[in-house]
């Protein structure tokens, strides 16, 4: 096994290899050509979005199959993040680069210099030279975190400005003793990226939405999945939101107006238990939108998703450029019966972890889940996402309001995840989380949903004993 020193290269064996970074880390890739650039979405491999052609995330493992990479693709970035948001790595443990081989066989280790400031790493790269591929140490900190480093490598990446909250990204758990002693918690959420694609054209012409629903659910029930219907509240939002983003002249999820465009699906009076978008700039015509749609794996597991049950399209042109915004917009209702069901269902798939380690069952407790379920209507009410309220108030503080007698009081929220099963799966995946889920010491949980909002959706678990 090779002990490498920044700059330090070696060749690699054929096959598939794996980067191995432990530690309180988010590992991602990005995948380029000979220009450095990525050629889209698809190119950079985070948390929220774990495989490429040739490159999967898993945990704390990145495996790389370089004959496998998309054609052009020279080179895999690998980056290190801290697991938890806004804290520079200098406070962790120094991360580690392991790297294996076919068969498991150590090929190299590196160990790069500690960082201190910096928030975000470059930690080696796998490129192309001739007609192998080689492994090249880097450790090139960055201070201006991820999103930095994704603007660097051509992803155009729309962030959410503090206090707005981030899309899919749980944060970091409150865990409090006794409400006297409870220590606050530390605010903030791992950044995440909304990777929005431009598709480049010939000149528009100009485009008409006939057709739009039959290319959409011919495709789905390709997948098995059944039809969508077009919604006249969902098609006034996505219509505010493509208008909103040609006035600014750039894709996001926020427009220039400082509104979300899930905050534009609610103001139609529309309750949604799961929403989706897509939003995009270039295409002519709803054939050749719904074609980008298909081509791209996010955007095409979006169009797919069985849960949705509606749907709608607008476009816009924009100012200057003379680009086409578009905004596809997928829902299915909130009914009477969903939050109850939506919360069970957290509750089951947190035991069902709590089981796989050995411990008992949490119970449902009233108190806890009328807290927790009105803390997430007032996140989304008010835009805000911390485990401390705009009043100061601590989870324990809200607990107690809602009538708890619970001498520990601790609290998991995450917001944008699109559903039970994801949600739990962020917070086991975060240690901090993880930890809440696995306290061996709580007795009871309540859970909080609500759409809308910055982010889309919010969650909250209430711990208590």
């Amino acid at each position: 096994m090779s002990e490498l020193v920044p700059g330090g290269n070696l060749p690699l064996p054929g096959g598939s290899v794996a980067v191995r970074v432990p530690g309180p880390f988010d590992v991602s890739a990005l995948v380029t050509d000979d220009s450095g650039k990525v050629r889209g979405d698809a190119d950079f491999v985070f948390y929220n979005q774990p495989s490429a052609p040739g490159a999967r995330l898993h945990g704390d493992t990145l495996t790389v199959d370089p004959p496998r990479l998309r054609h052009g693709a020279s080179r895999v970035t690998v980056v290190v993040s801290p697991a938890d948001p806004g804290t520079p790595l200098g406070r962790l443990p120094a991360p580690t680069l392991h790297v294996t081989g076919p068969g498991g066989r150590a090929i190299a280790r590196f160990a790069p210099p500690r960082p201190r400031q910096e928030t975000v790493l470059l930690l080696a790269e796998i490129y192309r030279r001739g007609d192998g591929w080689k492994l090249r140490a880097l450790g090139q900190g960055y201070a201006d975190g991820l999103a930095g480093i994704a603007r660097d490598f051509g992803v155009d990446v729309v962030e959410d400005a503090t206090p707005t909250p981030v899309p899919s990204t749980p944060a970091p758990p409150a865990a409090g003793p006794p409400r006297a002693a409870g220590a606050p918690p530390v605010p903030g959420a791992r950044p995440t990226m909304h990777t929005l694609s431009a598709v480049a054209t010939a000149p528009l012409a100009s485009p008409g939405s006939d057709g739009f629903l039959g290319l959409v659910n011919s495709a789905r029930a390709d997948a098995g999945s059944p039809p969508v219907a077009l919604d006249g509240r969902l098609a006034g939002a996505a219509q505010a939101h493509a208008a909103a983003m040609a006035a600014a002249g750039r894709l996001g999820v926020e427009g220039r107006d400082g509104v979300s465009v899930y905050q534009r699906v609610t103001a139609t009076g529309y309750a949604y238990l799961t929403v989706g978008e897509h939003l995009v700039s270039g295409p002519r015509t709803p054939a050749e939108f719904v074609a980008y749609c298909l081509r791209t794996e996010q955007p095409r597991r979006t169009l797919h998703d069985p849960a949705f049950t509606h749907a709608a399209l607008a476009y816009v042109r924009g100012g200057r450029s003379g680009d086409t915004y578009w905004t596809a917009l997928w829902a299915r209702p909130l009914t009477p019966g969903d939050l109850s069901r939506t919360a069970a269902e957290v509750v089951d798939l947190t035991n069902r972890e709590r089981a796989r380690a050995g411990l008992r069952p949490l119970a449902g407790d009233p108190a806890l889940g009328a807290a927790a379920q009105a803390y997430s209507t007032d996140m989304a009410a008010r835009a805000f996402y911390s485990h401390t309220s705009p009043e100061g108030t601590q989870p324990w503080d809200r607990a107690a309001a809602a009538g708890s007698r619970m001498r520990m009081i601790g609290e998991n929220i995450a917001c944008g995840q699109r559903s039970a099963a994801e949600v739990v799966e962020g917070w086991m995946n975060s240690p901090g989380h993880r930890a809440n889920i696995l306290k061996r010491d709580f007795t009871h949980i309540g859970i909080g949903f609500a759409g809308g909002g910055p982010a889309g959706t919010y969650w909250t678990q209430l711990f208590g004993a």
